[in-house]
């Protein structure tokens, strides 16, 4: 005898706008900064992976060398 069914839900990818990407990682690493170049090069690299999440964080580490933050 079969067991019972289980439906299970998946909810649909959330399609984010057009262009929302390319605003989220604008950003350019400082000329002779040895962290906003490293921060640069994993950031093309997660965009590559299409790890969005991780790329916005190394842009906003980019971002954060006019404040001081490293």
């Amino acid at each position: 005898m079969a067991g019972p069914r289980h439906k299970t839900t998946q909810e649909a990818p959330v399609a984010l706008p057009l262009g929302f990407a390319a605003w989220l990682l604008d950003c350019a690493p400082a000329p002779g900064c040895k962290v906003c170049a490293a921060n640069w090069k994993q950031l093309n690299a997660a965009k590559d992976d299409g790890e969005l999440a991780k790329a916005a964080r190394h842009a906003t580490e980019i971002r954060d060398h006019a404040s001081g933050a490293h």
